[in-house]
Formats: C-alpha cells, sequence, structure tokens
C-alpha cells in the first residue's frame, strides 16, 4: 500500500536556498523503502514522503526542464565495480560534470549515446565518467539516477573523485546551499541522504577510485611517484581505498595518506601543477597497470580536452559551469574531441601542450 504523506511549507519559512525541486531519495528503514521529494505545489513547498512498498520504479524530475522527467527501476541487488574490464570500439569519457545535468544530457544525445527518452542508444560502446559527480551544480540528482539507470542498461563506468569522496566523508565545504536546506525540510541531515541506507548511497558505494578499461587507466586526480612506489594492484588499491571513503581524511591511516591523502589518486594535480611530475614516473605508472594511455579529470586546463606527455596523458576536465561542454573519444584506437552539438575532431598530441603555465589552470 503506498502511503503518501504531504507536509505544506510557507515560502518563507524555507529559508533563502532551498530549491523547489528535489530528490528523490530513496531510503530503506526497519524493513520498508521510502522515497523522499521537494516539489512545489500552488506557491508552497511540498515534502513527498512515500512508501514504496513493492513500487520498484520513481520518477526523476529536472527542475529547470519538467519535461524532461524520467523514470527509473531500482535494483534489488548492486555490484561492486570491476577495477578490469575489456573496452570497446567506441569508448566515451567525461568527468567533472557536478550536477549540470542540462550539460550532460546535450553531449549524450549529441553524440548517440541516449535518445530524447533517456534510452540507451549506444549499443556495445562504452561510457566512462572520470570523477566528481557532486557539488556546484544544481542539478546533482538527476545527474546521478540517470547514470544508475544508464549502467542497468549499457556499458558505464563511473569513477568516483575528490567530490564524491568529500560528500561520503562529510567534508560539505562545497556542497551547495539549497541542497542543506532541502534536506533540512525533508526532516534529514544532508549527511543522511547519501548513508549506506539509501539506494544512492548504496551504489557510490560500489563505485571504484581507478579502472583500467581497455588500454586506458582511468581516475578522477592521478597516480603520484609516492603510489607508483606501493606497488599495489588496482584490486588492491580499490578494496583498500573503499573500507575508508567515510574515513574523513584527517582520521585516515598514515599507511594510506599516500592513495588517499592530499596527494592521492583523487587530488593528485602532478601531471599539470608544480611540482609537476616526470615522463619517467608516467611511465612507471603505465608499466605496473599495462595500460598506454592515462586519463584524468579535476584540473581543468585552458586546452582541455587535450593530450600530454607525448601522447600518454589525457585531460578531459573543462568547466561545464561555464558553458564548455567537451568530452573525449576513443574510436578504433584513434582520439577525438566532441562537444555538445555533435562536432568530432581529432585529438592529437602537440608539444607545446606541455609547457603549462600557472595561468593554464583555472
Amino acid at each position: 500500500m503506498k502511503i503518501r504523506l504531504l507536509f505544506l511549507l510557507n515560502l518563507l519559512s524555507i529559508g533563502a536556498y532551498a530549491q523547489m525541486t528535489d530528490g528523490p531519495y530513496v531510503f530503506v528503514r526497519n524493513g520498508r523503502t521510502v522515497q523522499k521529494s521537494l516539489s512545489m505545489k500552488d506557491g508552497r513547498a511540498v515534502v513527498n514522503a512515500d512508501s514504496l512498498g513493492k513500487v520498484s520504479e520513481i520518477a526523476v524530475e529536472v527542475s529547470s526542464h519538467p519535461e524532461w522527467t524520467f523514470k527509473v527501476k531500482l535494483r534489488s541487488a548492486l555490484s561492486i565495480a570491476k577495477p578490469v574490464s575489456k573496452g570497446a570500439s567506441k569508448m566515451l569519457f567525461l568527468s567533472d560534470i557536478e550536477g549540470e545535468f542540462a550539460a550532460f544530457r546535450s553531449i549524450l544525445l549529441a553524440n548517440g549515446v541516449i535518445d530524447e527518452k533517456y534510452r540507451w542508444t549506444y549499443g556495445q560502446g562504452q561510457l566512462i565518467i572520470a570523477g566528481d559527480l557532486f557539488d556546484r551544480g544544481k542539478e546533482v540528482l538527476p545527474y546521478l539516477w540517470l547514470l544508475y539507470k544508464l549502467e542497468a542498461e549499457g556499458n558505464v563506468h563511473v569513477i568516483l573523485g575528490n567530490h564524491d569522496i568529500m560528500n561520503l566523508q562529510g567534508d560539505f565545504r562545497y556542497v551547495a546551499p539549497e541542497y542543506k536546506a532541502n534536506a533540512k525540510l525533508m526532516g534529514e541531515s544532508y549527511a543522511d541522504l547519501f548513508a549506506a541506507n539509501t539506494e544512492l548511497g548504496r551504489w557510490l558505494r560500489t563505485k571504484n577510485v581507478i579502472e583500467k578499461v581497455g588500454d586506458v587507466l582511468v581516475l578522477h586526480g592521478g597516480v603520484s611517484p609516492a603510489v607508483n612506489k606501493m606497488g599495489w594492484s588496482l584490486n588492491r588499491i580499490n578494496n583498500t581505498a573503499r573500507s575508508f571513503y567515510t574515513t574523513p581524511m584527517k582520521s585516515l591511516p598514515d599507511s594510506l595518506k599516500d592513495l588517499m591523502g592530499g596527494q592521492g589518486l583523487f587530488w593528485y594535480r602532478g601531471y599539470f601543477s608544480a611540482p609537476k611530475t616526470t615522463m619517467a614516473a608516467v611511465d612507471s605508472t603505465l608499466q605496473l597497470f599495462s595500460a598506454k594511455t592515462i586519463l584524468v579529470g579535476h584540473t581543468i586546463l585552458a586546452k582541455n580536452i587535450a593530450v600530454y606527455y607525448h601522447g600518454k596523458v589525457i585531460g578531459v576536465d573543462v568547466n561545464q559551469h561555464a558553458g564548455k561542454h567537451n568530452a573525449a573519444l576513443l574510436e578504433n584506437g584513434q582520439w577525438f574531441l566532441l562537444d555538445d552539438k555533435g562536432s568530432k575532431q581529432p585529438l592529437v598530441y602537440r608539444k607545446e601542450n606541455d609547457e603549462v603555465k600557472a595561468g593554464d589552470i583555472n
């Protein structure tokens, strides 16, 4: 039986930061599955709390475009992501969407990954996200739910970035104020929204911080010389890191500071920022993980999306918030630059790319 609770709240009482559409957040508590969301009705904020019972499908509304609403089937079982997987003839890479749902949607539509009804249309192609799902943008929830949906239909890899780990660790300094206000309206703390007893929290905890897809090593920040020196396998790295996803950085054991601290896999900027890593260190990483290319997000450069280190490192982070919407495509062994209009240009290494200056980094 479906139970629906409506709480009508005067707009003046919800604070300046509340966003009128948010959710749904799906919780499992005391043996019951409940979804909570925030919407508008007759000029008032409405908190919806629905007991799902055996219902396995939820509707996800996009606040900026209600006509973009889509449905998602919940999964009874979620598996830990594999750290190593085969590549495909088409592999599309993105990073740092950070809740910019419209940008993500337009890139996928323009490049044939989905259709207007959000159905996977990329065949055996792969979609790989190199971290930073959270923060800054205003439509994080639709973005997360769309990834969750597409993962069940196609071949999708989601690697966690520093902002994703921060949200699990309880470090909310970059969370848009709207989300904190919305959580309060729904009778939750912000930390509750992605706890282990939520569907999205459960899903996030299955993700890795580094994967090898085909011959491409994918992670958010980069592999430092200190991590190279550890000599760990991808499986060991991910299993160890996953055990500490919710541990604040200051509480990490000293033995994991190189892996997950300020110079760890999802924080490292040494491919681009001083002191820059060496070609020898890049080669060491490629040899350690039997890869040909390292692909990272995390650091916005004016040249991005671009190829660095004689073709061995690709940086895909662009400022989605400022309207630069690009992706990288590896198709039949060749790299291309894509945009949200369907443009496709060869992506080639240029020597001047490695001459990164402080002003080149955003």
